[in-house]
């Protein structure tokens, strides 16, 4: 079996060099890399987000990626909440500010104790079901990735994993279904979140539907928003070095 962990850590952009630091530091160095050459940033999310109108990686590269990436912001958005500070407030902080990891005892934590693998798979399946949510995806679109997917080295049974997520239609109840605790949906809507720009009425609906069916308080998923956008690179033009067509 294929490391879950490692295959959301692909799609998130931590296997990049200098992966630590506060969002500050690495956020110019990620900008580059990720304009420049994005299989060596948020490799399958270059390749998944990189097909549609508003989706060049440097809107949408993470300061800092992988699990810790969706553990950390949807723990600072659940704590925010409980504190009962408003999103707004949380929007105008300063991104510069580090991203600490979520407490052991928090339900968000990362150590290898407590992550459930087969969960992990499931923040992935999320991040393909939104990226598909605008319908952008057909099955031109699935070959060009697959054939990009390729590109960035996975094992043949991840390769195949995302093959199939990408083929079958997307299940929002078995989605949903995984999430058993409210951390877990906290991240499941978050990685959903990480994946996009709701830019279309598909896409805003699509995360509409997915927080009413995860029972999250409005207040919450405001300030999951707050929180996500907070942490995304502000979108820039591509470099004459990036063609998203190919």
């Amino acid at each position: 079996m294929f490391d879950p962990k490692k295959l959301l850590d692909q799609f998130l952009g931590s296997q990049m060099p200098g992966a630590g630091g506060s969002f500050g530091q690495r956020a110019g160095q990620l900008g580059d890399l990720a304009r420049n050459n994005p299989l060596k940033t948020g490799a399958l999310a270059a390749v998944l987000l990189g097909t549609g109108k508003g989706r060049e990686i440097a809107g949408t590269a993470l300061k800092l990626g992988g699990l810790a990436a969706v553990a950390g912001l949807g723990y600072a958005a659940y704590r925010n909440y409980q504190a009962g500070k408003a999103p707004a407030e949380v929007a105008r902080q300063e991104p510069a500010v580090d991203l600490l990891p979520p407490p052991a005892e928090s339900g968000f934590s990362i150590e290898p104790h407590a992550i459930r693998n087969d969960f992990v798979l499931v923040l992935v399946r999320a991040m393909i079901a939104a990226a598909r949510a605008d319908g952008h995806i057909d099955a031109q679109e699935r070959a060009r990735i697959m054939e990009k997917v390729r590109d960035v080295g996975l094992d043949s049974e991840a390769e195949t994993f995302l093959q199939e997520e990408l083929n079958r239609p997307a299940d929002l109840d078995s989605l949903v279904s995984e999430a058993r605790t409210e951390e877990e949906k906290v991240e499941l809507y978050t990685a959903s979140r990480l994946a996009i720009e709701p830019e279309s009425r598909a896409e805003r609906g699509y995360l509409d539907l997915l927080a009413g069916r995860l029972g999250l308080p409005d207040a919450l998923v405001d300030h999951i928003e707050a929180t996500v956008s907070s942490a995304k690179l502000p979108a820039q033009a591509p470099s004459a070095n990036f063609d998203p067509s190919i």
